[in-house]
């Protein structure tokens, strides 16, 4: 379909919500299990029959199974952090921390045994272990009854079955691809900071506006990628001002939407409640539903990577690499990582809706969706060029709307998200990535009491100091001539497209 043809082009909202760290048989393979894994649309969908399995230490064979929500500690399967770095992601699809020879096709059958390895290492570092956790945990599998929001969602709307995230590693370097196309060939949280142009330059450049709100805190993509952390304060919020931006009918052209970062948070990080971040998705949807932008907007909701969590389809290797960037440990970025939940909310869209990139040419090979799939579309919709050679190559989105005319439905209606039994379960202490977004902040040119930079920050004993010292530093952020974003416009009803 060309997108001309497309109702792309009344697009004015794009809408993306990354949430943390799970996969997509873990979140949504028992989606349509009682369909024969085949949609009400006639979609054949790739999810679980529920005879897949994976080896212990021993052998013996782990089977899937649906994590029962009278179970203990059920929100917070799979009970502790899984193992979610290229080596440990390397030791799920190939049995070995070394990647085998490129063309080797993933096996899939590491994951309890890896899981096993990492229960080891996390209980003698004192790492969050909940008790009756097992190797055996990580095949545990979220039934649709269990998470009504994503489900009801993936059901009423559509679900992306063949969805990868971009590299076969953790967190900030797939976030980077989601923005950049590129991690800049770095495969580690370690790294904190990128370099590379974003698509927030890309639609500056062409008149079009953005923002990006943090949950509960000022947003870390504004200190991890650096062409906007001297952008105008109007760009950046929380989610009361995305709210507040949503019912004015000002929403920016194109949104980024982090969740809260802390253990009591709503990212879904494991192993923190699932159900918070159930609250999360039906409060985003809610307030897009209820904005007089809402038959103009696309809501994209995904997961920067699969975080150790067990999948069953290998993912494809060929991807095309970004740039010329090397990579660490030698990885040439021609492979994708896992599967990651990927789900498109539209009144343009059709209940039941299975969709996948489109079949290859004679003798090609599809390029799947990864997360460089969202930069397309936002290119394809308003004329922009590409920032990299995946964006590039990744197939667009504009397909998935079919309707000619907005659906006044609501597949959500009399749903409430989920509430654990357990309540709050973590202390609040500093998470991984609020630490980023601290460590990011004390690097900011702000002066001291004596008007030059030296700076060194404090200990954090929780979370919420963490916060607070984030927001002092940007409060205090020396104002430099920044880039005026382009001002959101009120929705008005379809536009031309460019």
């Amino acid at each position: 379909m060309s997108l001309k043809a497309s109702q792309l082009q009344n697009i004015q909202h794009f809408v993306v919500v990354m949430l943390e760290n799970r996969s997509f048989d873990h979140m949504l393979g028992f989606l349509y299990r009682e369909r024969g894994n085949v949609s009400p649309l006639g979609h054949p969908f790739e999810g679980l029959t529920g005879n897949e399995s994976n080896p212990d230490d021993n052998g013996n064979p782990v089977q899937v199974f649906p994590i029962q929500r009278s179970a203990p500690y059920a929100y917070f399967m799979p009970g502790a952090d899984p193992g979610e770095g290229y080596m440990a992601t390397n030791s799920q699809l190939f049995g070995s921390t070394q990647a085998p020879p490129d063309g080797t096709v993933p096996s899939m059958q590491g994951f309890v045994k890896d899981y096993s390895y990492t229960l080891g290492w996390e209980s003698q570092e004192g790492w969050s272990i909940l008790s009756g956790t097992q190797a055996s945990s990580i095949m545990g599998i979220f039934p649709p009854e269990m998470l009504p929001v994503l489900s009801g969602l993936a059901r009423g709307y559509a679900v992306c079955d063949e969805w990868f995230c971009s590299a076969p590693t953790e967190t900030l370097p797939n976030r980077a691809f989601a923005l950049m196309a590129t991690s800049q060939g770095r495969l580690t949280d370690k790294d904190k900071v990128y370099t590379a142009k974003s698509i927030f330059a890309l639609l500056e450049e062409a008149g079009k506006s953005w923002a990006v709100y943090g949950y509960d805190a000022p947003p870390l993509t504004r200190n991890t990628v650096t062409d906007i952390t001297h952008a105008d304060d109007s760009c950046f919020g929380e989610f009361s001002d995305f709210q507040a931006a949503a019912k004015q009918g000002t929403l920016a052209n194109f949104i980024f939407l982090e969740p809260s970062w802390g253990t009591d948070g709503n990212s879904q990080h494991p192993n923190y409640d699932v159900a918070k971040g159930e609250q999360f998705l039906l409060d985003v949807y809610n307030t897009l539903r209820a904005s007089p932008s809402w038959n103009e907007t696309l809501l994209v909701i995904t997961y920067d990577e699969h975080g150790g969590c067990y999948d069953h389809v290998p993912p494809p290797a060929n991807a095309v690499p970004p740039d010329d960037s090397a990579g660490q440990y030698g990885f040439d970025f021609k492979r994708f990582g896992p599967r990651v939940p990927t789900v498109l909310v539209s009144p343009l869209i059709e209940a039941g809706t299975v969709f996948r990139a489109p079949a290859p040419k004679e003798g090609g090979t599809a390029t799947p969706f990864d997360h460089t799939s969202i930069l397309t579309t936002v290119e394809a919709r308003f004329g922009l060029p590409a920032l990299t050679k995946r964006d590039a190559a990744a197939p667009h989105l504009g397909g998935v709307f079919t309707l000619s005319k907005p659906r006044t439905d609501d597949p959500l209606s009399g749903v409430t998200a989920p509430v654990s039994s357990e309540g709050q379960i973590h202390a609040d202490t500093p998470t991984h990535l609020q630490h980023v977004l601290a460590e990011t902040a004390s690097d900011l040119p702000v002066h001291d009491e004596k008007h030059g930079y030296h700076h060194t920050p404090p200990s954090f004993r929780t979370g919420a100091e963490a916060n607070a010292y984030v927001r002092e530093r940007m409060r205090r952020l020396q104002k430099r001539p920044v880039r005026r974003h382009a001002q959101p416009h009120k929705s008005a009803g379809p536009r031309k497209s460019h």
